[in-house]
């Protein structure tokens, strides 16, 4: 795996020197004097992958559409339990939002999934294009000794055709069932309901994409995130989100916000008529979502074709 950041500004390879930085001493404050099995847990790997490792990154947050690629990274811990978003990898997501927003000591957003080697080496081993693209493209930001990944096996076309139909049926109807059933809750009055489910309908929406096309989602609910994962593989699925005006920016972060705070916070409050313009964006959104998992089903069936 390559680990040169050459093609990177000076700004940006500091920024990653920054994040690289805050990730190991988070996760080490995080594990405190472990014991036993977990004394031995560490990082094995960070890895840039996305725009940045690939090029092609966009950098405008100061223009009219205001769009900033992150930084995707994938962390690689040598224990399972060491994935566990809320024990140990809480606070180094505070922190980058901090150092991002409020001291500006990084300029670039950040998104990050953690994994261990086993379940990356078992992603390349089931032929998931997900670990498969990382492992082809991805730059080694920091990477010890026993820490190698496996070689891909490849899904055959007939395999692939399989599971992407299997991900889609499964995935694509259970977003339009949960869009149906925050529609009834709006019209009935309970408000925050509609607006947590409408989070869950636009959240399987992105994991049927991302799973039609990569075979991997990320287990989070940051609605964020799964966006900007899902954005980077398919165009059509910009702009979906209008961002023109601070309303619009944050009408998204309210709908984020609900997996959360309208089922929790007293103070999450949101009208009947942002709900109507939530749900008009949410079928748009599943509208691009079947164009492109019924051209990515097309395509690998075409390939199965060609193989038989």
């Amino acid at each position: 795996m390559r680990s040169d950041l050459d093609h990177l500004p000076p700004a940006k390879q500091r920024d990653l020197d920054r994040v690289l930085r805050i990730l190991f001493e988070e996760f080490d404050d995080a594990r405190g004097n472990p014991t036993g099995e977990k004394k031995l847990g560490r990082i094995l790997k960070v890895i840039l992958y996305g725009s940045y490792a690939r090029g092609g990154w966009v950098d405008e947050p100061h223009t009219a559409k205001g769009y900033q690629s992150d930084f995707d990274l994938l962390v690689i811990v040598n224990q399972k339990e060491l994935t566990d978003r809320v024990a140990y990898w809480q606070r180094a997501d505070e922190r980058l939002i901090r150092e991002l927003s409020i001291t500006k000591t990084i300029r670039t957003p950040v998104n990050f999934i953690v994994h261990s080697l086993q379940e990356v080496n078992d992603g390349l081993a089931h032929g998931r294009y997900f670990f498969m693209d990382i492992a082809r493209d991805g730059i080694a930001l920091y990477e010890s000794e026993d820490s190698e990944l496996h070689q891909p096996k490849p899904k055959t076309a007939a395999q692939a055709l399989e599971l992407a139909r299997e991900y889609f049926e499964e995935w694509f109807p259970a977003a339009a069932g949960v869009l149906e059933t925050a529609k009834f809750s709006a019209e009935k009055g309970r408000l925050r309901d509609a607006a947590f489910l409408m989070h869950q309908a636009t959240e399987r929406l992105y994991h049927c994409v991302l799973l039609v096309l990569t075979f991997y989602t990320p287990h989070v609910h940051n609605l964020g995130f799964l966006r900007s994962q899902a954005e980077r593989l398919d165009r059509r699925l910009y702009g979906i989100w209008p961002s023109s005006n601070r309303r619009e920016r944050a009408m998204f972060e309210k709908l984020k916000d609900a997996y959360v705070k309208a089922r929790y916070s007293k103070h999450y409050r949101i009208s009947s008529e942002e709900l109507d313009w939530l749900a008009a964006q949410i079928e748009e959104l599943g509208r691009v979502v079947h164009r492109v998992c019924g051209d990515r089903i097309a395509e690998l069936d075409g390939a199965d074709v060609a193989t038989n």
